[in-house]
């Protein structure tokens, strides 16, 4: 677990998986991301123990729920992703709509960029997009990142951006 000014990041557990199904249901992830066909919180815990959990295990990083201190409301996820196709460690974000534009994502990603590398030892952290999320290209690039390369995922179609950081010694 790791704390921000204003947030808390989580490890994503099976207590989580309500609010997985909300927030991957949610019209900005369908669009930008992709629907994963979790319409239920049974399809959320198996998403969680066949996709989340095993790269928390094996690498000691991966999806963290964002918590907001003030509250205790579980806003977004984070993460960074062993992710096949992408160069480094993939570093993701998504927050539900309510919680937009509050500088949340900024807060809790920059902040995960830095421990991604000071604790866990990463050399390059990537970031991938699509072509039409005007707003996560603009976070990848505050928080460091350059514009690449268009790439296509593995078993995917759509053409997306890919943006890197190599950590300087």
């Amino acid at each position: 677990m790791f704390e921000t000014e204003r947030l808390i990041l989580k490890p994503s557990t099976i207590a989580d998986a309500e609010f997985i199904r909300t927030l991957y249901n949610s019209p900005k992830w369908i669009e930008f991301i992709g629907d994963r066909k979790i319409s239920t919180v049974k399809d959320a815990e198996n998403y969680i123990q066949i996709k989340l959990t095993p790269q928390m295990q094996s690498l000691g990083f991966g999806n963290y729920t964002i918590i907001r201190k003030s509250d205790g409301e579980k806003i977004g996820s984070c993460g960074l992703y062993d992710r096949q196709g992408v160069e480094g460690i993939d570093i993701g974000f998504a927050l539900l709509p309510n919680f937009e534009k509050k500088g949340y994502a900024f807060e809790s990603v920059n902040y995960l960029k830095e421990i991604g590398f000071n604790n866990f030892k990463l050399k390059q952290i990537s970031g991938i997009t699509s072509k039409k999320n005007k707003a996560s290209q603009d976070l990848l690039m505050k928080i460091g990142l350059t514009f690449e390369k268009n790439i296509i995922l593995p078993n995917e179609t759509e053409e997306i951006l890919l943006y890197t950081l190599i950590k300087v010694k």
